[in-house]
């Protein structure tokens, strides 16, 4: 006979009560919220496809007219949703951090991608565009954030899957357009870092704050540079409307949310399944060859993925 609070219990129940209790008491294992997963398929997938939507959209529109339209259009969209829904304007020190880090991310980061697309293809201009983590860790170092030892092996995978897919040097012969693309990385990666250490806008306003600066210094150039964009064909005006919801309304919103919430290798794991992502439409819509070297970069680049999500905090 036993009893439990005064009560008698079974044998068999008392433990199954006392299993029950134990398992109650211990910590549950902490799993991602389900809109970090969320967020992290948005930039992964939807990022991915804009690179073949950049090269339809330069079809027929120049590169800063194109970069103006998509981040005034989706910043203006955002910034005047959010103020309807009683958030708070940035103040004068966070529109400088979004005039720096806009003039990083997007003038010279998606800038120098979409210029660099005119001499390089969209896959390799991904691939290049992949080794973004690496540059985003060594600036996070000298910022007081230096990844774990699983996340430098995670970066280092996904850093070896990227140059197999590269095995085809490509970029030896597109001169400004390599260089460009090369710089890409390098300046986006700063402006990520230097996003987390200056204040910027709470939420999705950081978002709509760096677009909207972004956006009016890509507009200024182009004006500068003398762009006169002729009418638009369909398909880039399709193009366009990808680039500003998904890539930027919804991609940018959701890499902003990452940030805020997980380890930097973490949130930049993106650049490492983008590519895959892009060779894949390319192949599908483009007609694009993929060989063996693809598949082999593939695996190794998932990997590298699954290694950094497993490190660190969740």
């Amino acid at each position: 006979m036993a009893s439990h609070s005064g009560v008698w219990i079974a044998p068999p129940v008392r433990i199954a009560w006392d299993r029950a209790a134990a398992a109650a008491a211990r910590p549950a294992r902490a799993r991602p919220p389900l809109l970090i997963v969320a967020a992290m398929l948005a930039v992964y997938f939807l990022w991915g496809s804009t690179y073949l939507a950049i090269r339809v959209a330069l079809e027929t529109i120049p590169p800063f007219s194109l970069g103006a339209a998509r981040f005034l259009i989706a910043g203006g969209v955002l910034y005047a949703g959010l103020r309807l829904l009683g958030v708070p304007r940035p103040t004068a020190a966070e529109w400088r951090t979004s005039f720096l880090t806009g003039a990083l991310l997007f003038v010279a980061g998606n800038g120098f991608v979409v210029l660099g697309e005119q001499w390089v293809s969209s896959g390799l201009v991904a691939l290049v565009v992949g080794t973004m983590p690496l540059w985003a860790a060594l600036f996070g170092r000298a910022a007081g954030q230096p990844p774990t030892v699983r996340e430098w092996l995670g970066l280092g995978l996904g850093f070896v899957g990227v140059a197999v897919l590269q095995l085809g040097g490509e970029l030896a012969g597109a001169g400004l357009g390599a260089l460009l693309v090369l710089l890409a990385p390098v300046c986006w990666a700063l402006g990520v870092v230097l996003g987390r250490t200056r204040p910027l806008p709470a939420g999705p306003m950081a978002a709509a704050s760096q677009m909207l600066a972004g956006g009016l210094m890509m507009a200024v150039l182009a004006a500068l540079l003398g762009e006169s964009p002729a009418v638009p064909s369909a398909r880039s005006i399709a193009a366009v409307a990808h680039l500003v919801i998904s890539g930027s309304l919804i991609g940018f919103t959701a890499y902003g949310y990452l940030l805020r919430r997980t380890r930097p290798a973490v949130a930049n794991s993106y650049a490492y399944v983008n590519p895959v992502v892009a060779i894949v439409l390319g192949a599908a819509l483009a007609g694009e060859s993929v060989g063996p070297l693809t598949w082999l970069a593939t695996a190794v680049i998932l990997s590298g993925v699954v290694v950094i999500g497993l490190g660190g905090k969740r």
